[in-house]
């Protein structure tokens, strides 16, 4: 079966091709924006949130913009409706889109890959060469303790 078409997805990919690296997919009924491995965006029922922090978060408060809820029960208040006038200008959109992604934790806890662990184990990431443990990628925690 063919996926079904989302115009307001697709209108807000095209306001945002010059954003390089750029990436969707698809999750809890809507669609998660990525630029390279960076979660920054949400389109959740024809409006799209942005990744906010507390220098950022007031710009959206202030043109009374509401926090993601993806449900009755749920508000997730790192993630604020873009209003309409940036989404309709592809340039500032795409200027907002950069702020919400450069928003991620510092490099050592960004670039560390959760899975890697259990891929080397399945054969999925070559080996260095050792044997046992020592071969396995060692993890910024486990590279704190190791005297």
């Amino acid at each position: 079966m063919a996926p079904k078409p989302d115009w307001f997805r697709d209108f807000v990919l095209d306001q945002l091709n010059e954003l390089s690296g750029l990436t969707h997919r698809a999750m809890f009924g809507g669609y998660g924006l990525y630029c390279g491995r960076v979660f920054f965006g949400i389109v959740h029922k024809g409006r799209l949130y942005f990744k906010t922090n507390a220098t950022t978060a007031p710009r959206y408060r202030t043109r009374k913009m509401k926090p993601f809820r993806p449900n009755a029960k749920q508000t997730l208040h790192t993630y604020y409706e873009v209003p309409v006038d940036v989404l309709e200008d592809a340039g500032e959109l795409t200027i907002w889109a950069r702020q919400a992604s450069e928003l991620r934790p510092p490099l050592c806890e960004r670039d560390v890959d959760p899975w890697a662990r259990s891929r080397a184990d399945r054969g999925e990431l070559p080996r260095t060469g050792l044997t046992g443990a020592e071969d396995l990628p060692v993890t910024p925690r486990e590279a704190r303790v190791v005297s």
